[in-house]
């Protein structure tokens, strides 16, 4: 993908992905250049020819509504707007995300119902392509009347304030600007309203964390297959005639996988099993795996929508001759599918602990905490610890943000999503699932060795050899973090290139 142009066209989050990963230019369709420019210019001739009080256009903001800005001032409003909602706090927001809001942010612009003039899209586009990305703040957005705060700390480099990072390193913005050879925006009416309304914060990380989700899952199904071979798991509760009569889409397709990994394994296949029922976290794969699978589908599904939409205010409509003010910015369906997909997540994590721990608990022929010697060596004992604090803190971190709701300005924005603090607690869900998955693989490719004169299946053969070249078997107490980052880096780079077709 040598250049990615933005239009009207319906944008897939593999597509965002795509661009991402690439590092291609992006620019603007002709079309989509075109819309901006009459929704422009159709502002403009409305503004000039009525004396109609337009909210945010040419009033003040929030409960300043019925405060009419003179004409000569509308310039002053707007960098008094993004200078005074400006107020994030917390941590930075990570670069890869903020690239995808310039991006999204673009993309809602490009659809000529927002009244922003083409000089500032494409400086938006500028600050991309040169890797010229605004520091913005993790908390500060109620995710209601768009992500005001976040957003502002976006665009205040327009206008040469804040700080960004220039090809890595963090300056100011006027610097930056002057590097680049270009000198700060005067925003016209409304620009800045239209910049900071919007739902681009809670989108990005929605996406941002999409395109994880869906990876780990597939992680989680390779892994949780090693684990089958390693406890000498049953054959029969990934037997597709018991999922077909339950008919839940996500449960068909994750027993169809397992059974693609295990086949052709002698630990699986081999009979008699030394149990007549394998406890829940083993049994049930398909079951709970598959709702995770389904949850994220329908977080994909509502993601998508939103990447394709306007989601400002008031909205521009040249051809119908309408202004309206309305509540595209309210970050509620992202607000609930973000609590949805946390625990979606949250789930593949608990029960990859619990198989990890049954791992550890000497089931048939393997030794306790997966050490030859134990009682001198503690083997696994601690990491199953730090998977099982990473799996309480997911817990916590599922406690539902999209319930909450505080009136801000005035009482006037009177019901808030709280849709922001979702995705940031989402995002470090699928942050610490990283890292239970890469500590279940290390539990599992150990139990491994103690199966070694079994065939296991190819799919798993191949992702043990290339395993072992990153974490060998340990043989007496080591200084495990080291190992346990090693597996969590092949979960998160390795391992895909070992997991069945879809």
């Amino acid at each position: 993908m040598k250049k990615y142009q933005i239009s009207s066209e319906h944008l897939e989050i593999h597509t965002l992905k795509a661009i991402l990963g690439s590092k291609c230019k992006v620019g603007l369709s002709g079309d989509a250049k075109k819309r901006i420019k009459t929704c422009r210019q159709y502002l403009d001739k409305k503004i000039k020819k009525s004396d109609t009080a337009y909210y945010g256009i040419n009033t003040g903001f929030g409960d300043f509504c019925n405060v009419v800005i003179p004409p000569k001032q509308l310039e002053q409003l707007q960098a008094n707007l993004l200078v005074s909602h400006a107020v994030g706090l917390g941590e930075e927001v990570p670069l890869d995300i903020v690239r995808l809001m310039l991006l999204l942010k673009v993309q809602s612009l490009s659809y000529g119902h927002s009244g922003v003039t083409l000089a500032t899209v494409l400086r938006l586009l500028e600050f991309y392509n040169s890797d010229c990305l605004p520091v913005v703040f993790q908390q500060g957005s109620l995710g209601a009347s768009g992500d005001l705060a976040p957003l502002s700390h976006l665009c205040l480099p327009l206008i040469g304030m804040g700080d960004v990072y220039f090809q890595g390193k963090k300056i100011k913005a006027a610097t930056a600007l002057k590097k680049m050879g270009l000198k700060p925006l005067k925003l016209q009416s409304k620009e800045a309203l239209s910049l900071i309304n919007g739902t681009q914060f809670m989108s990005a990380f929605g996406v941002g964390i999409l395109f994880k989700a869906q990876h780990l899952l597939e992680c989680a199904e390779l892994i949780a297959s090693i684990s089958l071979e390693a406890f000498d798991a049953r054959t029969e509760p990934f037997t597709d005639c018991i999922h077909q009569v339950r008919k839940q889409i996500g449960q068909i397709t994750t027993a169809q996988r397992i059974r693609a990994y295990l086949k052709d394994s002698e630990i699986y296949t081999r009979s008699p099993k030394r149990q007549v029922q394998d406890p829940y976290s083993f049994r049930c794969i398909p079951q709970v795996h598959g709702a995770s699978r389904d949850a994220i589908d329908f977080a994909h599904q509502i993601f998508t929508r939103e990447i394709n939409a306007v989601t400002d205010n008031p909205n521009i409509f040249p051809d119908e001759d309408l202004i309206l003010s309305g509540g595209n910015f309210h970050g509620q369906p992202l607000a609930l599918a973000l609590d949805y997909l946390a625990m979606a997540l949250a789930e593949l994590g608990n029960i990859s602990e619990r198989r990890m721990y049954l791992l550890l608990s000497s089931p048939g022929g393997l030794p306790p905490f997966l050490t030859e010697h134990g009682g001198l060596n503690s083997g696994l004992m601690m990491p199953q610890y730090t998977a099982a604090a990473l799996v309480s803190q997911n817990k916590q971190l599922c406690t539902p943000a999209s319930v909450d709701s505080i009136p801000s300005s005035n009482g006037r924005e009177d019901h808030v999503s709280m849709g922001a603090n979702a995705a940031t607690k989402c995002y470090k869900v699928v942050e610490n699932l990283e890292k239970i998955l890469g500590i279940e693989l290390l539990a599992a490719a150990q139990a491994m060795h103690f199966r070694k004169e079994y065939q296991t299946g190819e799919k798993v053969a191949q992702c043990l050899k290339k395993y072992a070249s990153f974490v060998s078997f340990i043989e007496e107490d080591r200084f495990l973090q080291k190992d346990m980052l090693a597996a969590i880096g092949f979960v998160k780079e390795e391992i895909g290139a070992f997991l069945v077709d879809n």
